[in-house]
């Protein structure tokens, strides 16, 4: 009998061992406050040194949404969409939330390598935590956004409470987003170095500051392309409840839960398949 089979035999299992996928998920979920610790520690000393604190959270994208909005504001002109500040920021707000997920999602596991190494645990917990803590950080913009719908718009609505659902579709997305990425950089290191370039990419072709029906033709072909983009599909189902006159899109709800649930199940699958390989130098 080999050392591997006796070990095997009574009781012992391979460091890093891959265990089946509903074994994997079951171990994971019992270990959910891990990721939620560690989210809140990412974000608690990622601001540690600057004297605002937190607040850097908020007032970034709206400093960002409010460069965005005198700079489009202008070079659109009658093409702005209606009720432009609602439009803008609603998009800037979401549209970082999911570029957030998918950025840090890409260093999930190669930032956390020491942890990796030396700790016995789910590793898509990682690109979990990096997705807990891109929520927390939207929470108080989501209050401001509260604000400024309200400054605008005049009113309050009960349509605004489909937030909660679609803010629970899109934790779904960037989570598959996360997990996605976070195996790819490990496999190609280099793929870090573009990410911000792939963001600033998927920043311009979805939407968030211009309206596709007001630069584009409906037949355009750039039109049917920035449409098949699922985060165009997000942002713009939640225009439809969030800004006064955007036109109304219920079918999108399919869109973007079969876009979130599909993302995730591939995400979780291509990780899974690598969890071995996590933490090895070959």
């Amino acid at each position: 009998m080999s050392t591997e089979e006796y070990a095997l035999e009574n009781g012992l299992k391979k460091v890093g061992a891959r265990p089946p996928l509903l074994q994997y998920v079951k171990d994971a979920f019992k270990r959910v406050d891990f990721a939620y610790t560690l989210a809140s520690y990412t974000l608690e000393a990622g601001n540690a040194k600057s004297r605002l604190g937190s607040w850097w959270n908020v007032l970034l994208p709206t400093i960002q949404a409010g460069t965005y909005g005198l700079i489009f504001g202008l070079i659109l002109g009658q093409n702005k969409p209606d009720n432009f500040l609602p439009f803008l920021f609603t998009g800037v707000f979401l549209f970082s939330y999911i570029s957030g997920s998918f950025s840090l999602g890409a260093g999930a596991i190669i930032s956390n390598n020491g942890l990796v190494k030396s700790l016995s645990f789910p590793r898509v917990l990682l690109p979990l935590s990096i997705v807990m803590s891109q929520t927390l950080t939207l929470f108080p913009q989501l209050l401001v956004l509260a604000v400024i719908l309200v400054a605008v718009q005049h009113t309050i609505s009960f349509s605004w409470l489909l937030l909660i659902p679609l803010i629970a579709l899109l934790f779904i997305f960037n989570f598959g987003l996360a997990m996605i990425m976070a195996r790819i950089t490990v496999h190609v290191r280099d793929l870090n170095k573009l990410v911000p370039f792939i963001s600033r990419i998927l920043f311009y072709v979805s939407g968030v500051f211009f309206s596709v029906e007001k630069i584009f033709t409906s037949h355009s072909i750039y039109a049917f392309l920035i449409k098949l983009n699922p985060i165009f599909d997000f942002l713009n189902l939640a225009r439809s409840f969030l800004v006064e006159g955007y036109p109304q899109h219920p079918e999108e709800w399919i869109t973007v839960s079969l876009w979130s649930f599909g993302i995730a199940i591939v995400g979780l699958i291509f990780f899974w398949s690598a969890e071995e390989r996590y933490g090895r130098d070959d």
